[in-house]
């Protein structure tokens, strides 16, 4: 198995959703349809090593300035209650908590923190206390999109002091810019998190 679990090393799933994952999602992200099978392999080895496993979910409202159409970056994608926004159809969720960013209409780009993109302002998730309440002090972080949504989370776990693995294996980058995802692997790198 590619990564190490443990109680106190927790597996984080970031957004496993279909507008990212499947082909005619909104906002596919290139060979994100081909981690499904390395994912559920690693929810499998970290619950057999009794490692809390924990997803993330982009939950947008249809009005945001998240959005192109309304001033944002991005295209319209992971609008709350619909398709596009559903976790893929055969990941092993299984009963595990699932933290919802950008319910307002934040960026939310991190698991652990969603930004109102008119005042800046951070505005925490549930994630981090539901990991202190496990007692956990590690992550392994993987899912889509490596240079976004992954790099965000998990450059939030090492300031919020955890230790971090990202799994690059089990991620792909978007790549707005060509090279966005090794620059995202050196970011996270010099950071102090490591890539298995």
């Amino acid at each position: 198995m590619t990564a190490r679990y443990s109680p106190a090393i927790a597996l984080v799933v970031v957004d496993m959703q279909n507008d990212f994952a499947d082909p005619s999602g909104s906002l596919f992200v290139t060979g994100g349809d081909a981690l499904l099978g390395l994912l559920n392999a690693e929810i499998a080895a970290a619950r057999a090593a009794g490692a809390p496993v924990l997803f993330t979910q982009d939950w947008h409202p249809p009005v945001t300035p998240h959005f192109q159409d309304q001033g944002g970056v991005w295209p319209v994608h992971c609008v709350r209650d619909t398709w596009g926004a559903d976790l893929v159809a055969g990941l092993d969720v299984a009963g595990a908590p699932v933290v919802r960013k950008g319910t307002g209409g934040e960026d939310g780009y991190s698991g652990f923190t969603m930004r109102d993109p008119v005042t800046g302002v951070d505005i925490p998730t549930e994630l981090d206390p539901l990991l202190r309440q496990a007692g956990v002090t590690a992550l392994v972080v993987a899912g889509l999109a490596l240079d976004v949504c992954v790099k965000a989370t998990a450059l939030d776990g090492l300031r919020l002091g955890y230790g971090v693995t990202v799994l690059e294996a089990g991620s792909r980058p978007v790549e707005l810019q060509p090279g966005d995802g090794a620059a995202a692997v050196e970011e996270l790198r010099a950071a102090g998190a490591g890539i298995s």
